[in-house]
């Protein structure tokens, strides 16, 4: 696997919000969020909108380690059911597989839990290949 700073080398936001990889492979990306304050809601929970883009980083590294040399990839449709909150202090764990990968986009599924297993989001997301 490569080195987090590797992956996370040219995405400067989830370097920002403190995205770090545990695990990067062609069938399977997961990684580690601290819920900082500046990452909450007003009632010290994450923030919809940073677990999107959890999500979607994480959905984009697997896209990106299926495609062919030269290519690039970009999100094209993002879909969240938020299903429970996570709070300011805790640690919440992305693990996301494909669904399908093709040749001129693939379809990847996130889940997003807390540190005792309960699911916060699921989001499910295309990836369009840039050729």
């Amino acid at each position: 696997m490569a080195e987090n700073s590797e992956i996370l080398s040219g995405q400067p936001f989830p370097r920002l919000m403190g995205v770090e990889i545990v695990e990067a492979t062609r069938s399977r990306v997961r990684a580690r969020l601290n819920v900082r304050p500046d990452l909450c809601t007003a009632s010290n929970i994450l923030h919809g909108g940073a677990i999107m883009a959890f999500a979607d980083t994480l959905g984009a590294i697997g896209a990106w380690l299926n495609l062919p040399e030269g290519a690039l990839t970009t999100t094209i449709e993002s879909k969240t059911n938020f299903i429970g909150a996570a709070k300011e202090g805790s640690t919440v764990t992305g693990e996301s597989t494909p669904f399908h990968v093709g040749r001129r986009s693939s379809v990847w599924q996130t889940k997003i839990s807390r540190e005792d297993g309960k699911l916060v989001a699921v989001v499910t997301q295309t990836q369009m290949v840039l050729m």
